[in-house]
């Protein structure tokens, strides 16, 4: 018996052998892969859930509002600490804390009353045989003040040069001032007087050599202290080694500062030089 064209049974056949299949399938998958279960017949597509309404014809589609764009915290953040924030109201002592003198303050008076020393001939230091020296009593001449030991790599070569230049400028306000130091290995360990006897004896040494001191640290000498404060060193300020050597002025000014290795020969010119010659 022959169907008609219409009622043919294959459609129908197939229609429901592919919704039996695909109703299976989607009960393993994710409900985004559901599609063509209802109406597959007719070949209409499901939407999944999430999708937006159908729009059918007739039918106005109400859509959502646009949403903000998010502001970061850190823009947040960004344009809080653009804003102009008032500065807190100056600070005015009381009228107690008006009487009371600061410390800076209190400190320069005591400096003032003291008399902070301005040249090398404010001081007084103490000879090898412990007595005072007023460096004033050198106003006119032009110093070069060493820190100098027995026992040196140094000692041979800069004993010889100073009585020399000693020897040379001694009448012409030239003067070398001596002081032993044994802050560098101990290589200065005797006592004031075998001090003077191993410079006079051995070099010849005419010039002045005053009492043992410390050069570095917090027992240093005041000399030191005002040397080193008036010319710091190219490592700092401190004294490195034996023989470093301080060339003063006629007015008692620290003009220049020399190495340990630096021979006394060689800063002759500019001790020519401060003494007119």
């Amino acid at each position: 018996m022959a169907w008609p064209e219409q009622q043919q049974p294959f459609p129908t056949l197939y229609s429901g052998f592919m919704i039996f299949s695909l109703s299976r399938f989607a009960a393993s998958a994710p409900s985004s892969l559901s599609f063509f279960l209802a109406g597959c017949g007719a070949g209409q597509r499901l939407r999944p859930p999430s999708a937006a309404p159908l729009h059918l014809p007739g039918r106005r589609v109400r859509r959502p509002p646009p949403r903000a764009a998010a502001v970061s915290t850190s823009c947040r953040l960004d344009i809080v600490a653009s804003l102009p924030f008032p500065s807190p109201p100056p600070q005015f002592p009381s009228p107690l804390q008006r009487l009371i003198p600061s410390s800076r303050f209190l400190s320069e008076m005591a400096e003032a009353s003291t008399g902070s020393p301005k040249s090398v001939h404010d001081f007084t230091v103490k000879d090898a045989r412990g007595n005072d020296v007023d460096l004033s009593t050198y106003k006119g001449k032009v110093l070069l003040i060493v820190n100098v030991a027995s026992q040196c790599g140094l000692t041979n070569s800069n004993y010889t040069e100073l009585s020399q230049l000693y020897e040379k400028y001694k009448e012409k306000d030239f003067e070398i001032l001596a002081f032993p130091c044994n802050q560098f290995n101990g290589q200065e360990p005797g006592s004031n007087e075998e001090i003077l006897e191993f410079a006079c004896t051995r070099f010849k040494a005419e010039y002045p050599i005053f009492d043992k001191v410390d050069v570095n640290g917090e027992n240093s000498a005041p000399i030191y202290k005002f040397l080193k404060k008036s010319k710091g060193g190219l490592l700092g300020s401190s004294i490195k080694w034996n023989f470093s050597k301080f060339l003063i002025d006629k007015e008692g000014t620290v003009v220049d500062r020399y190495a340990p290795t630096t021979a006394p020969l060689s800063i002759e010119k500019d001790i020519k030089k401060l003494l007119g010659l």
